[in-house]
C-alpha cells in the first residue's frame, strides 16, 4: 500500500514511524524465515529415519514459511456453543441428504463393492463423507506439510504434530500424492474424508488399483479407505447405529443410570419402545441410553456401531449426526420427537453460575468451577426431584433459567 503524504503537518514523522515499523516487520520476517530454516534442517534426520527421500523432503518444504492463520486457529477458543439439536439442524439438512442420495447413485459400484469387502453400509460411508467435506465440496485449503510444520514449529502439541508431519512426508515420499496436492484442514486432516496422516498410513487403501492411495483425487480410494477404517474398528455388518426410542410415563431414570449398558431386552423391561412403533430386531444387542436434550427431547438406544463412528470423531453429537444423515440418505425422516424450544448450551461462566445457584438453594456442589461432574449432577437431580421435574440430571440453559426464578 502506498501512503500519500500531501502537505499535512507531521506527515514526515508519521511516514518515518511507518518506515520504522516496516523495517521492524521485515526484520521479524527475516528472523522467522531463519528460524524456519533451522527447524527444517533439524527435521531432516528424523525424516530420513522415517524413510523419507531427500528429494521428497526438499520438494515438500520448498517455499515453506509458517502460516500465521494456522497458529491463530490453534489458539482460538469457540465463543459460542450449540445444543445437540442445533448441531444436528446445521449438519443434517434436506440439501445434504438429497446430495447424499445423488452421490449414492453416482458411486454405487464403489459403495457396493466396499460394502461387500468391509461390511460397512454405503449410507454410513456417505454420511461421513457428507459430514467431513460435504461430499468433497470443501476439503480444506491448507498445504498439509506447511500446516503441520507450522503447528510443530509453533509449539502447539509439538510431539503429536511432529509425528503427523513426519508421516505426511513419508506419504509424499511413497508417491501417493505430490506436496502441492496434499491439502487439508489447518490441523492436517486430509482429503475427501479427512484422514490424519497417521490414519492414512494405517487404514488408507488403493481401491482403484492404480498403485497409489489417493484420498484427495480418487473418490474410490477415499470411500474405500473410510469403509476399511470403520471395519478395522470392529464395525458390525448388517447392524445399525441405534434407535430413537420412547420412554414411558414415570420412567425410572435412577435405574437407567445404574444400568449404563444393557441388552435391548433389559431396556425394554423398563418400558422403552421404538418411537416408530416397530419391534427391536434383536433383544440381545447391547445398548446404552442417550438423552442429548434430557427428558424433553429425542432419546436413543445406541448400539456398538455408534461407538465405531466415534472412532472417527470422538463426539456423541458427531456420531448422532452421521447416523441420522445415513438414515436420511436411505429415505428416513426427521426424528419423531422434537428438540426442546428455547433451550441453549451453557458456556463456562454459565456453568459456574448454575453451580453457584445450586449451592445457594442448598444443593451442595462444592466450589463452583464450571466442571459438570458427578457431584453437580447429583445436585441437579436432587433439585429436579424437589421441583417436581423429570430427574434426568441434564444440565441446560432451561435448567439455569429455572434456577434463576
Amino acid at each position: 500500500m502506498v501512503h500519500k503524504t500531501g502537505k499535512r503537518p507531521g506527515a514526515v514523522k508519521r511516514i518515518s514511524a511507518i518506515g520504522l515499523a516496516a523495517l521492524m516487520s521485515v526484520g521479524a520476517m527475516e528472523a522467522s524465515l531463519a528460524n524456519s530454516a533451522d527447524f527444517v534442517r533439524g527435521l531432516w534426520p528424523q525424516a530420513e529415519a522415517k524413510g523419507v527421500s531427500r528429494q521428497a523432503f526438499e520438494a515438500s518444504f520448498a517455499g515453506y514459511a509458517m502460516i500465521p492463520k494456522v497458529l491463530e486457529l490453534s489458539r482460538k477458543q469457540p465463543e459460542f456453543t450449540k445444543t445437540v439439536g442445533q448441531y444436528i439442524a446445521g449438519a443434517v439438512t434436506d440439501a445434504r441428504a438429497t446430495k447424499g442420495r445423488a452421490m449414492r447413485s453416482e458411486w454405487n459400484q464403489t459403495l457396493t463393492g466396499s460394502a461387500q469387502r468391509w461390511g460397512v453400509q454405503p449410507e454410513i460411508v456417505l454420511a461421513i463423507w457428507g459430514m467431513e467435506t460435504n461430499f468433497g465440496g470443501f476439503m480444506g485449503g491448507e498445504n498439509t506439510i506447511y500446516a503441520l510444520a507450522t503447528l510443530t514449529e509453533g509449539g502447539y502439541r509439538p510431539d503429536y504434530f511432529r509425528n503427523e508431519l513426519l508421516t505426511a512426508l513419508r506419504i509424499v515420499s511413497d508417491g501417493h500424492v505430490t506436496p502441492g496436492n496434499m491439502v487439508g484442514s489447518w490441523a492436517g486432516a486430509m482429503g475427501h474424508t479427512q484422514f490424519m496422516p497417521s490414519s492414512f498410513m494405517s487404514y488408507a487403501v488403493d481401491y482403484n488399483g492404480d498403485g497409489r492411495k489417493d484420498i484427495w483425487n480418487s473418490v474410490q480410494d477415499a470411500l474405500g479407505s473410510t469403509a476399511n477404517y470403520l471395519h478395522e474398528f470392529n464395525w458390525r455388518p448388517g447392524e445399525t447405529w441405534g434407535y430413537e426410542v420412547h420412554l414411558p410415563n414415570g420412567f425410572d431414570y435412577a435405574k437407567a443410570r445404574q444400568m449404563e449398558r444393557a441388552s435391548i431386552g433389559q431396556w425394554a423391561q423398563l418400558g422403552i419402545t421404538r418411537s416408530n412403533g416397530k419391534p427391536f430386531p434383536r433383544a440381545s444387542d447391547t445398548a446404552r441410553l442417550y438423552m442429548p436434550a434430557g427428558a424433553s427431547g429425542p432419546t436413543f438406544l445406541l448400539l456398538p456401531n455408534f461407538d465405531v463412528i466415534k472412532r472417527y470423531n470422538n463426539s456423541d453429537s458427531y456420531a448422532l449426526a452421521v447416523g441420522h444423515l445415513a438414515d436420511r440418505i436411505i429415505g428416513g425422516g426427521e426424528f419423531i420427537s422434537g428438540w426442546p424450544a428455547n433451550d441453549y448450551a451453557l458456556n463456562a461462566n454459565q456453568k459456574v453460575e448454575l453451580q453457584a445457584l445450586l449451592n445457594r438453594r442448598g444443593f451442595n456442589v462444592g466450589t463452583p468451577d464450571g466442571a459438570i461432574g458427578p457431584k453437580t449432577r447429583a445436585a441437579v437431580i436432587a433439585f429436579q426431584q424437589q421441583a417436581g421435574l423429570p430427574a434426568d440430571g441434564f444440565v441446560s440453559g432451561r435448567l439455569l433459567d429455572r434456577l434463576k426464578n
